[in-house]
């Protein structure tokens, strides 16, 4: 299984990226393994569309988890049709976040965590 972390760098110890659809970064890993690859956010600089572009991106690689800190209503319907967890209000390092997801320390998100178009605001999150 593959778990995929919006990540503010390529390594364990960046952060978690509060956006989602413009996060720069995902972090693949599997939580059996500890295996990980950085990805790069192709999506994160787009005019529009960031956050469903970047959940086709994740789901179009195998992840059936997703840790962030804000989702929005666009990308969270992509993932959750796709079947991919959504876990939203993750912060700290990527390697933090590994182990609470290893751990069972985090729920899934029921709704997307804020409105449409948030990640284009200065500081936001989508």
């Amino acid at each position: 299984m593959k778990v995929a972390i919006s990540a503010t760098g390529t390594d364990l110890t960046a952060q978690v990226d509060p956006r989602f659809g413009r996060s720069q970064h995902f972090i693949i890993f599997d939580p059996e393994t500890s295996l990980h690859e950085a990805v790069d956010n192709a999506s994160a600089a787009a005019g529009g569309g960031a956050g469903i572009a970047t959940a086709q991106m994740i789901v179009d690689k195998g992840v059936r988890a997703v840790l962030t800190g804000d989702c929005g209503p666009n990308a969270y319907q992509v993932l959750s049709a796709a079947g991919v967890q959504v876990i939203t209000n993750v912060s700290g390092t990527i390697r933090e976040a590994m182990e609470a997801y290893k751990a069972g320390l985090l729920l899934a998100s029921s709704k997307p965590s804020v409105d449409a178009h948030h990640g284009l605001q200065k500081g936001g999150g989508t």
